[in-house]
C-alpha cells in the first residue's frame, strides 16, 4: 500500500483588516478546519508558529511548487 502525498494548501494576505498578527501579501499555510470554513474563516499558520482563524476574505489561494512548499516547510 502506498502513501499519498499530503498537499499543502496556501494562500496570500490581501487584507490584514483589523488582523494585526498578519502581514499584507505574505503567503501563510493553511490547516483544514472545516467547522471554521462553515462560518467563513480558515485557519492559518501566522508569524508566531501558532494556527489562528481568521477571515477567509483576508486571503487568496495560490498554487505553490513543491520545491517551494518544502522551503516554506524548512523555513518555519
Amino acid at each position: 500500500m502506498t502513501q499519498r502525498a499530503v498537499q499543502r494548501k496556501y494562500v496570500v494576505c490581501i487584507e490584514t483588516g483589523d488582523c494585526d498578527d498578519l502581514e499584507l501579501g505574505k503567503v501563510y499555510r493553511v490547516l483544514p478546519d472545516k467547522s471554521a470554513a462553515t462560518d467563513a474563516y480558515i485557519r492559518v499558520i501566522d508569524e508566531s508558529g501558532e494556527d489562528y482563524l481568521y477571515p477567509e476574505s483576508c486571503f487568496v489561494p495560490v498554487d505553490i511548487p513543491k520545491e517551494a512548499q518544502d522551503a516554506l516547510a524548512k523555513a518555519g
